[in-house]
């Protein structure tokens, strides 16, 4: 009899060390489901950005004035007939 319930206490820690520590154990499992977790997060990023980069291109592709901005705006595009300004404003002084 005891060395029935002996052995059953043996395979019975073997069974906790190999769930707990073993290959595709628990801890490997956890690991796991929170690398998943950030890359889900970082997939949603990444999404949103294509979804802005996806409209940028629509635009540029449709029409005229989306080229025009961006020529504005990263060019300094100034068109016939048009004056330009720059407003600087002092540095506040402490």
């Amino acid at each position: 009899m005891r060395l029935l319930v002996l052995l059953l206490l043996t395979l019975l820690a073997a069974l906790q060390h190999r769930l707990w520590l073993g290959q595709h154990s628990v801890m490997e499992y956890w690991a796991h489901k929170t690398e998943l977790a950030k890359m889900e997060q970082q997939n949603e990023i990444l999404a949103k950005r294509n979804k802005l980069l996806k409209a940028d291109v629509t635009d540029l592709q449709i029409g005229l004035d989306a080229i025009e901005e961006r020529a504005r705006n990263e060019l300094g595009l100034i068109g016939q007939d048009e004056v330009f300004f720059r407003i600087i404003t002092p540095l506040d002084k402490k």
